[in-house]
């Protein structure tokens, strides 16, 4: 992960990694000052990437010591200090991006996330997101990876790209206009967003295999994402699309945490879509909202077309009947 990457294009951007760091380093430390003697505060990398982005890199090899400096920056914003006779209280509302490695180099998916970078489960419920990258043996990918090294190797610059990438002066322009957005979130999606959460703690109480623990957290984090998503473009009212596409990131990112490559072979998409529908059904309940259900696939991962064909293929088959407005799916007995 390149996270130095991330940090160019913030116009208060942090770098640092899990070694190198303490967590003084982190958060402020009290110093004297040569000439008058005074003893003064100096921030750390969270307070100097206040409003903007702190990338730690290695993050399992920080101190545990250390590692407990972050933890009210994640939960409050701000750092909290009574040193030297100094008391105050320091903003320090950044996002967090860490990238730790597995224990022992490599993953082990027999084993929760804790146990293979071992963190701490308080500390990694702090997270919005979190995604497991994983090197897969591939042949079609480890040739065009040997060809590139190989091709960098021997020319000292990277191959020829198919696209350019953007500038990340234009980047960061772009993202310091987005910050400029203050979305609310209108009243009518509350009872929306509730009952998203509501689903999605119950998901995660029927399901062996979730990985991480679902809490109040988890809703902050899809408010935090959708009004983030509306920030991108540009709007002054988060929609409920954002807040769909919020639970699909949530939902993703904990799949990514789970092992279940023979299921998802076997299992095709429309039939997964079919069961989620199911599901909606009420006691004695013979429809369903259409949008609804629209909804709660993509929060699941899926895409508009999928959705549609799944619509059409168990309409063919006589299960379920769709009206003329696609505002109502019935159930046929």
């Amino acid at each position: 992960v390149r996270t130095q990457a991330v940090v160019s294009t913030q116009s208060t951007g942090q770098y640092t990694t899990g070694r190198g760091s303490t967590g003084v380093g982190l958060t402020a430390a009290v110093m004297k000052d040569p000439i008058t003697g005074e003893m003064i505060l100096e921030g750390g990398a969270l307070v100097l990437a206040d409003q903007g982005i702190c990338c730690i890199d290695e993050f399992d090899k920080m101190n545990e010591s250390d590692r407990t400096a972050i933890h009210e920056v994640m939960e409050q914003q701000t750092i909290s200090i009574a040193k030297a006779g100094i008391l105050t209280t320091l903003n320090a509302r950044v996002s967090i991006l860490a990238a730790a490695n597995p224990a022992y180099g490599r993953y082990n998916t027999k084993k929760s996330v804790e146990q293979n970078i071992q963190l701490p489960a308080a500390l990694l419920s702090r997270f919005d997101l979190l995604w497991l990258i994983r090197d897969k043996p591939d042949a079609n990918t480890d040739l065009r990876l040997a060809q590139h090294i190989t091709y960098v190797h021997q020319h000292s610059t990277h191959p020829p790209r198919e696209v350019e990438p953007l500038d990340p002066e234009l980047m960061k322009r772009y993202i310091m206009a987005c910050k400029k957005k203050d979305p609310i979130i209108p009243e009518d999606l509350t009872e929306y967003i509730v009952a998203t959460y509501v689903e999605l703690r119950k998901n995660a109480r029927e399901d062996p295999r979730n990985a991480t623990f679902t809490s109040a957290r988890n809703l902050l984090a899809v408010l935090r994402l959708a009004t983030a998503l509306a920030r991108l473009r540009f709007v002054e009212v988060v929609e409920r699309d954002d807040i769909d596409e919020a639970n699909r990131l949530m939902e993703m990112s904990k799949a990514s945490l789970v092992e279940d490559e023979q299921t998802t072979r076997r299992t095709r998409p429309v039939d997964l879509i079919y069961g989620i529908i199911r599901d909606l059904q009420k006691d004695g309940a013979t429809t369903v909202k259409y949008d609804d259900a629209r909804g709660r696939c993509i929060a699941k991962g899926f895409n508009s077309d999928q959705f549609g064909e799944c619509i059409d293929e168990y309409e063919r088959l006589n299960i379920w009947h769709v009206n003329a407005a696609r505002t109502r799916i019935t159930f046929i007995q």
